[in-house]
C-alpha cells in the first residue's frame, strides 16, 4: 500500500483514501517500514486495561480454593454444571478475610462473577442441590477431608485418586431421557435387559485423567481393589518418586470404613506396592461432592441421547467421552465374575485393625495405612 501510495505522488494518501478505502495509519505504518527497511511490530496487547490477573497473579488460585470445596455436580447427571452456593459477594468478603487481600486491590463482584462463568461455575443455590440429612460430624470431616485433600496436592510425592461405581446400564433399547437428531425408537424400561454393565471410575483431580471399568457382574470390594493395583502398576511407572496414595470415596457399601475385605485388600496392596494408603470419605448424604461424580455426569450427558444396544457402543461411547477437553485413558471390560459378600471373621479382623490408624472421633471417614518393613 504505501509503495503505491509512492507512485502517487502528493496527495497520494488523501487519494488512496477516498477512492481506494485505505486507512492513512495504516499507509504511514507502512512508509515507516519502506524509510526503516525494518517492520514495525503492532502492539495491541499493550492497549486497555489489564486483566485481573495481571495485577495479581494468585487471584484465581485463591478463588478456586475458596470455591472448589464447596461446590458440587448436578445430583441428577442431566447436566455437566457445577453449582456453588457462594455469591459473587461473598467469594470477594472471603477473599479479603481468609487470603488478607486489600478491598482497593480487587476487582468489583461483577468482575468475580465473570471469573466464576469462564470456570463454568454457577454461584447459584438450587433446591436439588440441597443434602437431604446431615449428621453431627458433617462440618468436620469436610474440614478433615479439604485439609488432606489440599495436603496431598501440594505434595509431589503423593497421588490423590477419587473412586465411585454407577448404576447397572441395561444393555438393549432403553430410552435414558435424552434426545438424538436421529429419531430412534426405545423399548419401555418394564422389559427386562439381556446384560447389565455396572461402571466403575478412578478420577486423578490434578492430572484431570479418568479411568472407566465396565463389569458385568457386582462391583464388589475385590474388583475395586484390583482396579487399584491395575492402575497403580502403571502410574508407579510414570511417577517413581511416588510414595503415598489418597483415596477419596463416598463410603459406600462395598468400600466403606468398615468393609473387612476392603480394609484388608488395601493392608495386602499397601505392603506389596510399598506405599503409604490414606482415606478420605466424604460425608453421608453428601457423596455429589466426590470428585468423579463431575465426570459421572459428563458421561451421563455425552451418552443419554443413545440407545445402549451392545456393550461395543457402551464402550465406544465412553472411550468419545471428554473431560475437559481430554479423553479417558481407561476403557476396559471386565468380564470376571467377582464373588461376593466375602468377608473376615472378627478374629481375621484383629490382625487388620492393628495396621489401620483411625482418626480419633471420625474412625470410619480417616483411615491411615503404612506398609509393612519386610525384614531381610
Amino acid at each position: 500500500m504505501a509503495e503505491i501510495v509512492g507512485l502517487l505522488g502528493k496527495g497520494g494518501q488523501r487519494l488512496a483514501e477516498r477512492v481506494l478505502g485505505w486507512n492513512r495509519i495504516t499507509i504511514r505504518k507502512g512508509k515507516k517500514e519502506l524509510d526503516s527497511g525494518d517492520r514495525v511490530a503492532d502492539q495491541f496487547q499493550k492497549r486497555g486495561r489489564k486483566r485481573s490477573e495481571h495485577h495479581l497473579p494468585n487471584l484465581m488460585d485463591d478463588i478456586k480454593e475458596i470455591v472448589n470445596p464447596v461446590s458440587q455436580a448436578d445430583p441428577t447427571l442431566r447436566s455437566t454444571r457445577i453449582y456453588s452456593p457462594l455469591t459473587a459477594k461473598e467469594i470477594r468478603r472471603r477473599l479479603q478475610t481468609d487470603k488478607a487481600y486489600k478491598e482497593s486491590q480487587l476487582p468489583v463482584g461483577r468482575t468475580i462473577s465473570n471469573k466464576l462463568r469462564d470456570m463454568d461455575i454457577r454461584p447459584k443455590r438450587v433446591k436439588k442441590c440441597k443434602p437431604l440429612k446431615k449428621i453431627p460430624e458433617t462440618d468436620a470431616i469436610f474440614e478433615k477431608v479439604r485439609e488432606v485433600n489440599k495436603a496431598a496436592d501440594d505434595d509431589p510425592d503423593t497421588i490423590r485418586i477419587s473412586l465411585d461405581c454407577k448404576a447397572g446400564i441395561n444393555v438393549g433399547p432403553f430410552s435414558r431421557g435424552g434426545q438424538n437428531r436421529i429419531e430412534q425408537k426405545a423399548s419401555d424400561h418394564d422389559f427386562n435387559a439381556d446384560k447389565k454393565l455396572v461402571p466403575f471410575g478412578i478420577f486423578l483431580p490434578e492430572l484431570t485423567e479418568s479411568h472407566f471399568w465396565f463389569s458385568i457382574g457386582s462391583v464388589t470390594a475385590d474388583f475395586m481393589a484390583d482396579r487399584i493395583a491395575e492402575l497403580w502398576a502403571k502410574l508407579s511407572r510414570r511417577f517413581p518418586n511416588v510414595n503415598r496414595l489418597v483415596i477419596n470415596a463416598d463410603n459406600g457399601p462395598e468400600s466403606s470404613g468398615h468393609r473387612t475385605q476392603w480394609l484388608k485388600r488395601l493392608v495386602d496392596f499397601s505392603d506389596a506396592a510399598g506405599i503409604h494408603v490414606e482415606l478420605a470419605y466424604y460425608p453421608p448424604y453428601h457423596s455429589k461432592y466426590n470428585p468423579i461424580e463431575r465426570v459421572w455426569g459428563v458421561l451421563e450427558n455425552h451418552w443419554r441421547g443413545e440407545l445402549l444396544t451392545s456393550i461395543e457402543k457402551i464402550l465406544g461411547l465412553a472411550r468419545t467421552m471428554t473431560y475437559r477437553n481430554i479423553l479417558p485413558s481407561t476403557v476396559k471390560m471386565i468380564r470376571k465374575a467377582y464373588k461376593k459378600s466375602v468377608s473376615l471373621t472378627k478374629k481375621q479382623m484383629v490382625q487388620v485393625e492393628r495396621r489401620l490408624q483411625r482418626l480419633e472421633g471420625l474412625e470410619k471417614y480417616f483411615i491411615s495405612i503404612t506398609p509393612e518393613v519386610k525384614m531381610g
